[in-house]
């Protein structure tokens, strides 16, 4: 209480003008509109905070399954052909970023079982060597990735992918090569029949449904290829993927073009990006029209309080502290307001993967099907800077308000205020 006390008289009294007033059902209502705007506030930062923490969750999420699958950085020669893949990964290894290296082959083929035809990525690999440079080895759910052994023509496909040709393990497919081989008949395709060894769940839908892995040696011969396609590496941070592929492309020797991941999904990053932009700014109107719904409580509160601005002016207050008064109490407002909203959206944000599920099953419905948003669950990457920009953008958006009418307040006139009282 000695603390309360010694605060300056516009701490007083713009304390004093925030508590619910008992006195008449005038005050009372402008009390209720100071609640509806401290809500109104609450919840739109509330909403930011929690919807920019699923799109950043969402932006983590699918970018982490791409790269379980995909490479840090690829690097292919001009010819379709890498011809000594042991020193290219040599002179990649001289940068100390690098930590893994694998070769691969990629073709694009047709994969039949029974009257089922799908389009299928084929990708060879060395068993022993790929999971250095990605996670596919670890995703497989049925069978395993060391069953690949060269000359046996096994195959790994995604799960969705074996569900679509109703094919399991120990089950044959037939993989059919675009490049045919010419005869007196004409062009015969290429085909050659697989045995279905794993089928691996990597949790993004575009692999899953779309990618097959068979040994390396085996795609050489099924696609005709003299090498490798080229080689795929790990870096130890992902983010630095454009500036360590820049830095590789100055050591590397031979007609070798180099690509990172962040150029191989340009696109979707960017719209993504553009569209978290978009929704920080309308969730932003948000808060300001609750901000602003400030102004309207403040007017009202110096029309009711003319009579008490006219007698503090009487007895020394001067304009100026006559705004602080009025500006105080339209910034509690505000800094409570934001710091419920704070709370309530960081408290949401960190439970999301609990409280979406529960409201799926409550509803019977599913928010996100993974065969158009790529993943089946909602997540969220909750990022303070995010939180305190936002907090900081409502407290201003409050402050902004209260100043037109602090303004208006100290144009009262005493002589006038005070006619009719």
């Amino acid at each position: 209480m000695s603390i309360v006390k010694n605060l300056p008289f516009e701490w007083l009294v713009g304390l004093r003008y925030t508590r619910a007033g008992k006195r008449s059902g005038r005050n009372s209502f402008i009390s209720f509109i100071s609640l509806i705007s401290m809500l109104g506030i609450a919840l739109g930062v509330a909403a930011l905070i929690v919807v920019l923490s699923v799109m950043n969750g969402f932006q983590k999420e699918v970018r982490d399954r791409m790269l379980s699958v995909l490479a840090h950085i690829e690097v292919f020669d001009a010819s379709g052909a890498l011809p000594d893949w042991h020193e290219t990964a040599r002179e990649a290894f001289t940068n100390k970023a690098v930590i893994g290296a694998a070769p691969y082959v990629a073709g694009q083929a047709m994969i039949t079982r029974d009257d089922t035809v799908r389009g299928v990525i084929v990708r060879g690999v060395l068993p022993q060597e790929e999971p250095k440079v990605s996670d596919v080895a670890s995703q497989v759910r049925q069978g395993s990735f060391d069953n690949l052994k060269a000359g046996e023509f096994n195959i790994v496909l995604g799960g969705e992918l074996a569900r679509s040709i109703a094919v399991g393990l120990g089950d044959k497919v037939t993989l059919i090569a675009p490049q045919g081989q010419v005869t007196p008949a004409g062009v015969i395709p290429r085909l050659k029949q697989f045995n279905v060894v794993g089928i691996f769940e990597a949790g993004h839908y575009e692999f899953d449904s779309s990618l097959a892995f068979i040994h390396l040696e085996d795609a050489e011969k099924m696609f005709k290829l003299p090498a490798p396609s080229g080689l795929r590496l790990k870096i130890r941070d992902m983010q630095k993927a454009p500036e360590v592929a820049m830095q590789l492309s100055t050591v590397m020797t031979g007609n070798v073009l180099i690509s990172d991941w962040s150029r191989q999904n340009r696109n979707w990053f960017a719209a993504v990006q553009t569209e978290k932009r978009m929704m920080f700014i309308i969730l932003t109107l948000i808060i300001a029209v609750a901000a602003f719904n400030l102004v309207s409580t403040l007017v009202m509160t110096v029309t009711d309080k003319q009579a008490d601005i006219a007698i503090l002016r009487t007895i020394g207050a001067s304009p100026r502290s006559i705004m602080k008064v009025f500006m105080i109490q339209g910034a509690i407002v505000g800094l409570i307001g934001t710091a419920i909203g704070v709370g309530l959206g960081v408290l949401v944000a960190m439970n999301v993967d609990v409280i979406v599920p529960f409201i799926e099953r409550l509803l019977g419905v599913q928010f996100l099907p993974k065969d158009i948003y790529l993943i089946n669950t909602l997540p969220s990457d909750l990022r303070w800077p995010d939180v305190w920009t936002i907090g900081g953008v409502a407290v201003v958006l409050a402050f902004l308000a209260t100043l037109y009418p602090s303004w208006w307040a100290a144009r009262v006139k005493p002589a006038e205020a005070l006619r009719y009282e």
